[in-house]
């Protein structure tokens, strides 16, 4: 896997198009849920490309894998508010299910970078192994 910039990432592609799914759904929601599911979702799904970017832009490998666990987990955040969508009745199984299969391949797209980022180490050498270290 050659280094590239964060925006070429096909799991930052996919990201992108989960952000506009939550944000189709938060403008959808009903004004009931304008400070609670509607800016949570917008929110997680946010994190998730935010994260992805910023542990891009980390030189210690440590420091990339620990955004990029930061973004797996706001990943299943918002397909948990898409979930929650659906058992209100807010969005139907169908919307779900792609959130879910789109979700199954960024996560899967996370998961092998980050099997990259394990075997490059880079800044091993300069700043060592252990978080804090550096």
């Amino acid at each position: 896997m050659q280094d590239r910039s964060f925006e070429s990432l096909d799991f930052y592609q996919d990201s992108l198009k989960l952000l506009k799914a939550a944000y189709r759904l938060a403008d959808s929601l009903p004004n009931c849920e304008r400070y609670n599911l509607s800016d949570q979702l917008r929110r997680a799904a946010c994190s998730v490309l935010l994260n992805i970017a910023e542990g891009y832009g980390r030189y210690h490998y440590l420091d990339r894998l620990r955004f990029m666990y930061i973004a797996r987990g706001s990943l299943t955040e918002t397909k948990s508010a898409f979930i929650i969508a659906e058992s209100l009745g807010y969005c139907n199984t169908e919307q779900l299910n792609w959130v879910s299969q789109l979700k199954d391949r960024i996560e899967k797209g996370l998961n092998g970078y980050c099997r990259f980022i394990r075997s490059q180490q880079q800044g091993k050498e300069e700043y060592g192994t252990k978080v804090g270290d550096w």
